[in-house]
């Protein structure tokens, strides 16, 4: 066994790493946000996309943020990875956030809504909110209202949205949103996921027309695959887990390859709605290809965060 084991692990690595994204598009004039980019997939997406063009480093901690993009400017030799503060968990930063990004930039091509947060004990936002669906649902919908106007400026341009296949476990309890009659954390990451699909989904269709088919404006999502990252610091069995069974996990870098495709990848200038894995087409949930969910959650959503998206 530890002999074919020895001879089987490039062939498992080679497996486990999954797709990687050979597109070698460029981004010169072009400017990319990324959130949570301080850290693990969000950061390689930063590192890669750095080499093609200009990228916005939008993060909680601007410290760390700082120290992430000092090594990516010296590795990359480019001076405009620009780090901004943006707190998911508080709609007072997104819109500060957004307010300074439109009164110093005049366009934006590629929003990577890829900060999240998993695993948490039962917590809310400063809003209100459950933490999983506040950080990852809501903060990212609302950030992308305050930024579409600049994206349909630019376009053609690229909405991405960092899913997950734990989507598939997951479903919009409208009768508990913020998980105040019960609470599992597990599942509320697996809601907050498939809130980001049906999300995804609902942008897609209200993007589409004449506008989206003559600029190219999209906005599709993705899972990243099991990575080896802090995503699950809040869960000491999980982090053990995480350790014993690194050899199975992708690296970030790999993690960041379908994040990276979606972004750039010239086959996808038309693509919208869709949801991927490994650079490629992947299956939605039932409860993710819902429609009528996903237009009660984006009613919702805009109910809850006190806007009006038509």
């Amino acid at each position: 066994v530890p002999v074919f084991l020895f001879v089987a692990a490039p062939y498992i690595r080679r497996y486990v790493a999954g797709g990687r994204c050979k597109s070698t598009a460029r981004l010169e004039g072009k400017v990319v946000i990324i959130t949570g980019a301080n850290t693990g997939i969000g950061k390689e997406t930063a590192r890669d996309l750095a080499q093609r063009g200009k990228v916005i480093i939008a993060c909680r901690d601007t410290a760390k943020a700082e120290a992430a993009a000092n090594e990516i400017r010296a590795e990359t030799g480019n001076q405009q990875v620009i780090v901004k503060k943006l707190d998911l968990a508080d709609t007072k930063s997104i819109r500060e956030f957004a307010e300074r990004f439109l009164a110093e930039e005049k366009e934006l091509h590629i929003l990577i809504n890829n900060a999240g947060v998993m695993l948490c004990p039962y917590s809310k936002t400063a809003d209100g909110f459950e933490m999983h669906l506040g950080v990852n649902h809501l903060g990212h919908f609302l950030l992308t209202f305050l930024l579409l106007e600049r994206l349909k400026q630019s376009a053609p341009a690229r909405i991405v949205n960092v899913s997950s296949l734990a989507h598939h476990g997951g479903r919009i309890r409208f009768h508990d949103l913020h998980g105040e009659k019960s609470y599992n954390r597990g599942l509320a990451y697996c809601h907050s996921k498939l809130a980001n699909v049906l999300f995804t989904r609902e942008l897609a269709r209200r993007l589409q027309g004449k506008f989206q088919r003559q600029a190219g404006f999209t906005a599709n999502a993705l899972h990243p695959g099991s990575v080896s990252s802090e995503l699950v610091r809040h869960s000491f069995v999980m982090t053990w887990l995480w350790k014993i069974f690194s050899f199975f996990l992708k690296t970030p870098c790999e993690g960041a390859q379908t994040s990276i495709y979606c972004a750039v990848a010239e086959e996808l200038e038309s693509v919208t709605g869709q949801y991927f894995s490994d650079c490629q087409p992947a299956y939605v949930s039932r409860r993710g290809r819902d429609d009528e969910t996903a237009k009660k959650l984006w009613s919702v959503s805009c109910e809850l965060l006190g806007i009006q998206w038509d």
